[in-house]
């Protein structure tokens, strides 16, 4: 047929990019919702009373090669100086096999976080290995599998200390010598939790038994190496614990915290191949003695056996506390930084250890030719032995110095009126050092020196450190290579299948959106670079404050709170404040309904609120009867109310704006979780309907990839109000400060900043219609196989849905667990399982899927349920079926089949490709073994085979 322009519907490439259905699927799909138009099913959806006025309009959407353009620009106003700041950021290297196999490829980025460890492996054991990592360089026996920065880590060691520690004192000891983000973020955890701050000298200023622990930072901000066994020595006989604040780069050649026997470590591993990033994102590390393991937070990866008992790797111990204690929990972590302690874990082992004492000779012998350079010409440095970190007192002429150190492209660091810090790093150069000693008025030509030391005796480390196999392999690019490949294809992440996982929205993270991210200019950016350096971040931080402002109807943003956790967090903090403010500090109830995320009532516990829990009537919604009586009885005490809008059930409650009103009306203010934000983008704005103050989870609804289970970013918006009471900067120790950087994990923000001006408003607004039109089709499919637990009005739902699966246990002996397990045979990651209700599957399956996708995980679904109706039919026996013997592997395959269905039954189900099926490479895991057996370093060399099998 001849070509004619009206043969073609018109075709959107800016909106095609991410969203899934093309517009003749979009026909089809709304046929079987009995709909002709994609506003009708939107009319039906959501309600008429929340829908906002005005279309979102930013322009139009740029094209791929425009956003790159465009971005190019604001890049190159940056400027990438060396930076000799230190306190706690320095440069690195990211290998190339690391950055090209690890950082830009979506087998990694776009895994989900580890709750299904059948489908984990390859992440997992890179994550064991971090474990192993930081438990060898910290010489304490259990390390977690990272959390959110430094200084956040700092804070959950304070109150994991309390919580632990014998000694019934309030207060804990702060070295003077800490860097003062980490002072001010745990002045921050403290203030609501009753906790008093004690800042001053370990050895001068501590008295033991008037605190519960001391934090040290090792080496100091200063440079200063203090060996602190005698003040830890002197906390235990007081039964208080030490914290050791390390540097895991200095811990290659100093005196590690287990040896000073400190109870507790923290850190950053961002030297560890991370760029600085402007702050973030970077995996902080926490490891302590075994005796305290079970109070850690966060995740910790431990090693079990699978239904064969062959060695699995799985998440053990209480790695989601908030989900167990609630509202009684010390820490409401919810995600970690995955994907960076993946390439922390790979650079140790891209290294080696002798690799790493290599790179850590370097930078000290650079520190010291440097030091002996200035004090030559008659500079004063302090302190006399140091690893890499110095100060240089120069007097009246810091700002001369200061100066021309810029004018050779140089960042210092200002210290008082009269003192310059240093700090050298693996990337410092012979120019670097020869043009820093210029801006002193030195001519000297850095000829490499004689090699010498200048670390304290006694200080020096003796012990062995990363003794595994797995860090010892033939570190040759090809094997490294096929390692790094190795154990991705043991994983499933996005780029192999939809991952229909409730409220974490799993979309497409574009290849686009990802590439500004590794440009110098957005990568290798100190946080506290001076303005002038910084104005593309500025000028990008500003356009997309405004712009989410305008998506979501507040008034202003912070984008300090580098996870969904930590908004909200914050912003009950910035609620705390306000009321303080207006002379209502008792204000400190909170009301939450009780099928709220696990981490709504640990934020309020954590803010010092007293949470009040709120009823859910049978169709899922807030009872409004019982939230008014709670409202009342609490009174002039109601501080604020948390609310997830759409909720938790996946529907648009009609009493959204009522729920509000009561908030208000009784003084409080309303939070609302921006968990289920890609329901409302271009429909609902959440400040237009009675919300004061929302998190917005950029690595959900606006495209930053989850990382196997981080990075994320949880911006907070607010209504004028309460703007005054944002978080404060942290290095200048202003109140509020949640994260250690200003502006937390800063250089994943182009992500977001370039889907929003890839897509435009109208592309934004059409990808959250379809994801409500592909989780409408989904459940309409499924209707008469599974029951939609939750539906609005008009028997619709939002962009998720929930089946109810409880009755098969009763019917079939069937559990969600082996139902999640099965879909691993059709290649698929399961939906989110158990929550919020018991015993039923939560289903999300965003806009970027196509209906071919959407279709083969229907005929899953469908598949399954045949195999529960034989099962209760009898024609299946109930104990030895393929939905209990799920996932199959082909070890499985291979073996004597013992079994009453075939081989072809069990290994490929509807669903399953034949040509590109994924392998789950072990059976189900024992989740039991594992807690009976806990392993969380590398298993001995006995029990594993070759480092490269």
């Amino acid at each position: 047929m001849p070509y004619t322009p009206s043969t073609y519907l018109p075709y959107d490439f800016a909106n095609r990019r991410h969203i899934g259905p093309s517009p003749e699927e979009m026909v089809e799909m709304l046929e079987v919702l009995g709909l002709t138009t994609l506003e009708e099913l939107i009319d039906e959806t959501a309600p008429a009373s929340i829908r906002q006025a005005e279309a979102l309009d930013f322009g139009a959407p740029k094209s791929e090669r425009e956003m790159l353009w465009f971005m190019r620009q604001i890049a190159k106003k940056n400027k990438p100086f060396t930076t000799l700041i230190g306190q706690g950021y320095h440069g690195t290297v990211t290998p190339p096999a690391i950055q090209r196999n690890i950082l830009e490829n979506p087998a990694w980025y776009t895994a989900y976080t580890p709750y299904q460890p059948e489908i984990s492996q390859g992440r997992l054991e890179a994550l064991l290995n971090f474990q192993t990592m930081v438990s060898d360089l910290t010489g304490l026996e259990i390390a977690n599998a990272s959390l959110l920065d430094e200084s956040t880590a700092c804070a959950e060691a304070v109150t994991m200390a309390q919580r632990v520690a014998k000694s019934k004192a309030k207060a804990v000891f702060v070295d003077e010598n800490c860097h003062p983000q980490n002072i001010a973020v745990v002045r921050t955890r403290a203030e609501p939790l009753g906790i008093e701050v004690i800042v001053g000298d370990p050895f001068e200023d501590l008295e033991p038994e008037k605190v519960f622990a001391a934090l040290f930072q090792y080496p100091g901000t200063y440079g200063h190496i203090r060996d602190f066994t005698a003040p830890i020595a002197a906390l235990h006989e007081a039964q208080a614990l030490g914290i050791v604040v390390a540097d895991p780069m200095a811990l290659v050649v100093l005196k590690e915290p287990g040896a000073m026997g400190a109870d507790i470590a923290v850190g950053s591993t961002q030297r560890f191949g991370v760029p600085m990033g402007y702050g973030g994102p970077h995996a902080a590390y926490m490891a302590c003695r075994d005796l305290y393991k079970r109070a850690m937070p966060g995740r910790i990866v431990g090693v079990s056996v699978d239904s064969r008992g062959n060695k699995a790797y799985r998440l053990s111990l209480q790695t989601r506390e908030q989900h167990i204690r609630r509202e009684k929990a010390t820490s409401n972590v919810c995600t970690a930084q995955a994907l960076l302690a993946v390439i922390a874990s790979f650079y140790a082992v891209f290294h080696g250890p002798k690799g790493l004492r290599a790179i850590a000779q370097r930078i000290h012998r650079k520190a010291v030719r440097t030091a002996r350079g200035l004090e030559e010409a008659g500079f004063k440095v302090e302190p006399a032995e140091f690893f890499d970190t110095f100060t240089v007192d120069v007097g009246p002429m810091q700002g001369v110095i200061y100066k021309a150190a810029l004018a050779e492209r140089i960042n210092l660091r200002k210290i008082g009126t009269t003192k310059l810090g240093i700090s050298l790093d693996e990337t410092t150069r012979p120019a670097s050092i020869e043009g820093l000693w210029r801006a002193f008025g030195i001519d000297r030509k850095d000829t490499g020196g004689d090699g010498q030391y200048r670390l304290p005796d006694g200080m020096v480390r003796t012990s062995d450190f990363l003794t595994h196999p797995v860090f010892h392999m033939n570190r040759a690019e090809t094997e490294m290579m096929r390692y790094m490949r190795r154990l991705a294809d043991r994983d499933l992440a996005l780029d192999r299948a939809m991952i229909p996982l409730g409220s974490c929205t799993m979309k497409l993270n574009a290849a686009v959106e990802m590439m500004p991210i590794t440009w110098p200019e957005f990568a290798n950016i100190h946080p506290l670079a001076p303005a002038d350096q910084v104005e593309g971040y500025a000028k990008m931080l500003t356009d997309l404050s405004e712009k989410l402002c305008q998506i979501t109807g507040y008034d202003a943003m912070s984008m300090q709170p580098n996870s969904g956790a930590q908004g909200e967090y914050a912003g009950l903090l910035t609620i705390r404040a306000y009321h303080k403010a207006q002379g209502q500090g008792h204000r400190n109830i909170c009301l939450i309904p009780t099928s709220a995320h696990g981490t709504n009532p640990a934020s309020a516990h954590m803010v010092g609120m007293k949470v009040v829990a709120v009823k859910s009537a049978e169709n899922g919604d807030i009872d409004l009867d019982d939230f008014r009586a709670k409202a009342e009885k609490a009174g002039e005490n109601l501080a604020a109310c948390m609310i997830t809008y759409p909720s938790t059930h996946g529907v648009f409650e009609e009493t959204v704006r009522e729920v509000c009103a009561i908030t208000h009306e009784f003084g409080g203010q309303v939070y609302l979780d921006g968990a289920n934000l890609n329901a409302l983008v271009g429909l609902v704005k959440p400040g237009e309907i009675g919300a004061d103050v929302s998190h917005l989870n950029l690595h959900k609804t606006f495209a930053i990839p989850h990382g196997g289970g981080g990075p994320g970013m949880g911006p907070i918006g607010v209504k004028a109000h309460l703007a005054p009471h944002l978080p404060g900067d942290p290095a200048q120790g202003e109140s509020g400060a949640v994260s250690g950087a200003r502006y937390g994990s800063g250089s994943i923000l182009p992500i977001s900043y370039a889907y929003i001006l890839l897509m435009g408003g109208a592309g934004l607004t059409q990808a959250t219609k379809v994801a409500i039109l592909n989780a409408n089709y989904i459940a309409k499919r499924l209707e008469g196989a599974y029951d939609v637990l939750f539906t609005g009005q008009n028997g619709r739902i939002a962009h998720e849905c929930i089946l109810d699966t409880r009755h098969f246990v009763d019917t079939a002996g069937v559990t969600v667990d082996d139902i999640a397990k099965r879909l691993i045979d059709c290649g698929f990651h399961a939906p989110t399982m158990s929550w919020p209700v018991a015993g039923t599957l939560m289903i999300e399956p965003t806009e970027s899927e196509t209906k071919a996708e959407l279709d083969r995980f229907i005929a899953a679904m469908l598949g399954i349920r045949e195999e529960i109706r034989q099962i209760a039919e009898g024609k299946i026996d109930k104990g030895n079926n393929p939905l209990k013997k799920a996932p199959h592997t082909v070890e499985d395959l291979v073996a004597d089949w013992d079994r009453p269905y075939s081989r072809e039954q069990g290994c490929f189900p509807p669903g399953a490709f034949r040509v590109d099926k994924y392998w789950p490479p072990v059976g189900r895991v024992d989740n039991a073994f594992g807690d009976r057996n806990l392993v969380c370093t590398c298993p001995p060399v006995e029990d594993m085979a070759a480092a490269a099998e």
